[in-house]
């Protein structure tokens, strides 16, 4: 097991190899979590980093999303896939204490109704934003995307970014295949601002077991 947990960087193949071994002893199927810590200072605006990505091989996993539109888009929204759409009806339901949802979506109309559940949705990550593509006009598409595993990101207070890139049960190529695509992704999302090296550390571990340091250059 020490050889396993070791915190000596591993190249991608043989981290993934260790991080499926270590979580098989659970009787359910874990979630593999990639965790980037990132040289930006998390205090300054312009070196936030934030977004969204479907990964090649999905994550395994279904999102429970609601739709903030008009009433001519209702119809549409949840035959996409959303669990709850409209507008000032669900606004108010959100107010009342209803939370039962991952992802919320919505419509640029909708946004000043939307902008009164900041202090509820903030706090939770589930406030809608064009730099997350939850505010979008074409809400139908982003359900679709969302509601299949589509991944928002964004940094913590110590500038690191969290991620599901899948299941244990995955071969070990579709593992690769979405870690290498979200490792490029956020290469590209370097601020201009931030400075120096940017990506510091890469941890990969399953929900329930421990992490495997990943070698990146």
């Amino acid at each position: 097991m020490a050889e396993k947990t070791s915190k000596q960087p591993v190249e991608l193949p043989e981290a993934v190899k260790r991080v499926k071994e270590l979580a098989s002893g659970t009787k359910f199927d874990q979630s593999i979590e990639l965790v980037m810590n990132l040289g930006i200072d998390p205090k300054q605006a312009d070196q936030m980093v934030r977004g969204a990505v479907s990964l090649p091989k999905g994550i395994g996993a279904s999102k429970r999303v609601i739709v903030f539109c008009q009433d001519d888009q209702i119809e549409q929204a949840k035959e996409a896939g959303a669990v709850e759409a409209g507008a000032d009806d669900l606004v108010k339901k959100i107010q009342d204490g209803w939370l039962d949802f991952d992802v919320a979506i919505a419509s640029p109309k909708m946004m000043p109704k939307v902008g009164r559940l900041g202090r509820v949705l903030g706090p939770q990550g589930k406030m809608p934003s064009p730099k997350s593509g939850t505010v979008t006009p074409d809400v139908v598409t982003a359900v679709k995307e969302f509601a299949a595993g589509k991944l928002e990101f964004r940094n913590d207070d110590g500038g690191n970014i969290h991620a599901v890139v899948g299941k244990a049960s995955f071969e070990p190529e579709d593992l690769q295949a979405n870690i290498e695509a979200f490792i490029t992704h956020i290469r590209h999302l370097k601020p201009s601002a931030a400075k120096g090296h940017f990506i510091n550390k890469v941890a990969l571990s399953g929900t329930m077991s421990p992490s495997v340091i990943l070698a990146v250059s």
